[in-house]
């Protein structure tokens, strides 16, 4: 099968609602994306999800793939705590890691805990754990999941076709894969943010949106360094990754949501394939 579903999916805390004290309805707008795009996901029962996020693995110039057999991780906001653990599809990883080393691209394996067996656990960040709240943790039959590490050290060129790889991997899985950017925007809209404030914050996620909006997603790839620097977003890699698998398998995207309640820009973004259609006879 390959890839049948791909998003951008934000990673903010409080879109949960067990974790939003009082900014439940502060976030609403981006819950409500997250939902419906948990909804999608759903209508096209994939057997794995390949998540990309910003908030894992930090290994210096190089792509981290999770190898390990399971996830698990806990987020704790305002008193309260989520917690979830998924299986991971390692067979998957494995053979995702093997064709990015085939195609000469800075990437590694990384385990944690033991080689195999329940205690070959990779911790999972919160930037995998939200998304995931909403794409099948809290259903009885989840999901398997592959865990991907884009790093900022490398050109997007190589996350472009790290994409490529992740998309080939999936085809040749003969599973039904869905593809998950971990994403927030960016993180400078608020003077009284952790990350100051720069109007570059507020163009970057209007570009962004209206990349997803006309369908090309490639125009991010040529943003000046220092604008994505004074902008602060932690989404451009792992959407870079996302060109890479939509070059792979034609998708049309559309935008669900799109909110900056705080500090940081949050946008819920869809994608489904392309049919081909039948020449008329």
């Amino acid at each position: 099968m390959g890839i049948v579903y791909a998003c951008v999916a934000p990673h903010g805390s409080e879109v949960i609602p067990e974790l939003a004290g009082d900014q439940l309805e502060a976030f609403s707008k981006t819950r409500n994306g997250m939902e419906e795009l948990g909804r999608q996901m759903r209508e096209q029962h994939p057997d794995v999800i390949v998540l990309a996020t910003p908030h894992g693995l930090r290994l210096t110039a190089t792509i981290g793939v999770v190898t390990a057999e399971y996830t698990e991780g806990s987020v704790e906001e305002k008193g309260k705590t989520v917690r979830t653990r998924f299986q991971c599809d390692r067979q998957l990883a494995l053979e995702i890691l093997r064709r990015a080393k085939e195609a000469k691209l800075p990437v590694v394996g990384a385990n944690y805990g033991t080689n195999e067996g329940p205690a070959s656990c990779m911790p999972m960040d919160w930037g995998t754990l939200i998304p995931l709240w909403f794409f099948g943790a809290q259903d009885q039959e989840k999901p398997r999941v592959v865990i991907v590490a884009p790093s900022r050290e490398i050109p997007l060129e190589q996350l472009v076709r790290f994409g490529y790889v992740i998309a080939e991997a999936a085809e040749a899985s003969g599973k039904r894969i869905a593809f998950v950017a971990s994403a927030d925007q960016g993180h400078a809209h608020d003077p009284k943010g952790p990350y100051g404030f720069h109007p570059a914050s507020a163009k970057y996620d209007e570009l962004v949106q209206r990349a997803v909006e006309e369908d090309d997603l490639k125009r991010l790839l040529s943003l000046d360094p220092k604008f994505v620097e004074d902008a602060k977003p932690d989404s451009l890699w792992q959407m870079a990754t996302l060109i890479g698998v939509l070059e792979r398998v034609p998708m049309k995207g559309r935008l669900i949501s799109y909110q900056a309640p705080t500090y940081f820009g949050m946008l819920c973004a869809a994608y489904k394939p392309i049919k081909a259609t039948k020449r008329a006879r």
